[in-house]
């Protein structure tokens, strides 16, 4: 039997010469078994190999073990304490499960368990791959140099292939669930897996320069809700995001420069962790009204046909009386009753979700007047990238009115402010 995981040897005679141990662990790999050779009486052996000594020291197990401190053995750490030589054999960075197994056949071999029924490994020296650290950075910048044939290392947090023509991404990534650095930039894949949200470490997703014309709402309710914290999906296709990408909630940093974005996403003030958000050369007339609530380090929206505004000239689509349905969902929202799909149709839902807010504050779902109106982008953000080559910082953004009078008191104090 053997066990990978990070071992310090401390000699307990240490103290009582005035001396410390130097205090640091090192890749080693275990082994449980009879030295190669030996009769088949021979005693049990716990060899403990490393990358500056992979022939291995061997210590004897059976009635050989003062005691076991498995207390943090959850958290992949223990501790075996031998009689001769009198050293403590501390184990960490273990997998839990395989620390245990390990552990008990261990603790059997101590007992006097009979051979035949443990199980055994050759006592041989270690491979360099088993001791040496575990592989966390691996940087692919060409495609002659993606592996093919081999697995890209378990251990991964940050992994990158530019420029590697890849099509699509490889399913072997999405098997490295300690990922927490992902960089595909400068590739041709054109659609996103949903198993990427199975990455549950991730926090930073790169995507620069590919051919994504969408990004998938599934993504959106996945795992990356609780973990993505930097997406980049710049210089793509990218004409819409879902209503479903405000659930990110723990985006900080959002690149969607260089697409074909006709609007941002309408929730887009649900964002409460975003400090950087640039969309610049995209394809932008206006900005959702819910832009208004995000609070940012720095903002670049340049080069966007940002339409000028009037709010005199306002597309009425108010209906009077109103509806049946638009009255429910009004008070649905203003009273805050709870709703789901296992209450309301799920069209019903996720026009529910979609609802304006008026500026008084009421909600109003499909009878509404809307106007574009000009906001300083200081506003929203204390670093502002200029919006054009006049050296502008103002943008229209969109408002809604639920009713003729809100529109009218708007529209009063507008006209006594540009009287």
């Amino acid at each position: 039997m053997r066990l990978q995981c990070e071992v310090e040897v401390i000699s307990r005679l240490l103290p009582t010469c005035g001396l410390q141990g130097r205090g640091r662990a090192t890749r080693a790999l275990l082994s449980l078994g009879r030295p190669p050779g030996r009769a088949r009486g021979g005693g049990v052996y716990l060899m403990v190999c490393t990358a500056r000594d992979r022939s291995g020291a061997r210590y004897k197990v059976q009635e050989n073990i003062e005691r076991f401190f498995t207390r943090f053995v959850e958290e992949g750490k223990a501790t075996v304490r031998l009689r001769e030589p009198a050293v403590d054999v501390c184990l960490s960075k273990a997998n839990a499960s395989n620390l245990k197994t390990f552990l008990s056949a261990v603790r059997l071999a101590h007992q006097g368990t009979d051979i035949g029924a443990l199980p055994l490994s050759a006592l041989v020296p270690a491979k360099t791959s088993e001791v040496e650290k575990p592989k966390t950075k691996m940087i692919i910048t060409s495609r002659r140099d993606y592996p093919l044939t081999k697995n890209f290392p378990y251990s991964l947090e940050h992994l990158q292939a530019s420029y590697c023509k890849l099509a699509r991404i490889d399913t072997r990534v999405l098997c490295l669930k300690k990922l927490r650095k992902l960089d595909l930039s400068h590739n041709h894949i054109k659609q996103l897996p949903a198993t990427i949200g199975d990455l549950t470490c991730l926090q930073e997703l790169i995507l620069h320069d590919n051919h994504l014309e969408s990004f998938s709402g599934a993504l959106c309710r996945s795992t990356l809700q609780e973990s993505l914290q930097f997406l980049d999906l710049s210089q793509n296709k990218i004409k819409a995001l879902p209503i479903q990408f405000c659930q990110l909630r723990q985006l900080v940093n959002l690149k969607l420069d260089d697409n074909e974005l006709i609007r941002l996403p309408f929730k887009i003030g649900q964002l409460d962790h975003l400090r950087f958000l640039s969309a610049a050369r995209n394809k932008l007339p206006f900005l959702p009204s819910d832009f208004r609530k995000l609070s940012l380090e720095n903002l670049d929206l340049f080069g966007n046909p940002f339409e000028q505004p009037n709010p005199l000239v306002p597309s009425v689509q108010l209906k009077i009386p109103l509806t049946l349905l638009e009255c429910a969902a009004r008070a649905t929202i203003n009273y805050r009753i709870p709703y789901g799909c296992h209450l309301l149709p799920s069209h019903l839902c996720e026009d529910l979700e979609v609802a304006k807010t008026c500026q008084c504050g009421s909600a109003c779902l499909s009878s509404f007047i809307q106007i574009t109106v000009t906001m300083n982008l200081h506003h929203v953000a204390h670093t502002v990238v200029l919006v054009d080559n006049m050296g502008g910082t103002e943008a229209p953004v969109i408002c809604y009115f639920c009713s003729l009078d809100c529109y009218s008191q708007f529209l009063d104090r507008y006209l006594q402010s540009h009287g």
